[in-house]
């Protein structure tokens, strides 16, 4: 399998099965998360950061078009709010959608820019570009970078998925691996 293949089929299901995810969510908790710990996002700020968790970061790292304001990207990714041990903007300070359906659009066109972005690349490139991140200035070869971003869906896929589960929301395995 080549970085193509990999990375369409991975798209392909895991997009597929956040759909799936989102059916589930109840329009009435979106303000809900979990009541213990901290630095939790809400349902909707959940939903607002699936839906750009994928494709924008397929075109920042392809095109360089990261679509932050000019200057240093990695310190506006940190703020004052974030958690000391990450650098990363604290839940508080995310942004929500309101909106399931809103959610389910932006999924969507999210999945069509990855897509999208992807068909620009030639497996050379793939396999030999390498690119660091805003967040991460060690170089990595591009279809690495692109599959974290794959997994970066897919770990917060699984958030989704136990929100669901400590809502009381009937979910079980085969709707956290699309089955």
């Amino acid at each position: 399998m080549n970085w193509t293949e990999l990375l369409n089929s991975e798209i392909e299901t895991n997009y597929k099965t956040t759909q799936g995810l989102l059916d589930l969510v109840d329009p009435g908790q979106l303000d809900w998360k979990p009541a213990t710990g901290s630095n939790w996002m809400t349902v909707g700020q959940l939903l607002h950061h699936l839906s750009d968790a994928c494709g924008a970061p397929f075109r920042g790292f392809v095109t360089g078009e990261w679509g932050m304001p000019e200057g240093d990207l990695a310190e506006t990714l940190s703020s004052e709010t974030a958690p000391p041990e990450t650098g990363m903007p604290g839940a508080e300070s995310m942004p929500a959608l309101d909106d399931v359906a809103e959610a389910k659009r932006l999924l969507a066109a999210d999945k069509q820019l990855a897509l999208d972005i992807l068909a620009r690349c030639t497996e050379d490139r793939l396999a030999n570009d390498t690119v660091a991140a805003p967040w991460d200035p060690t170089e990595m070869i591009l279809g690495y970078r692109l599959l974290e971003m794959v997994e970066h869906l897919k770990s917060h896929k699984a958030q989704l998925f136990y929100y669901l589960k400590l809502q009381g929301v009937p979910v079980h395995t085969g709707h956290l691996w699309g089955m």
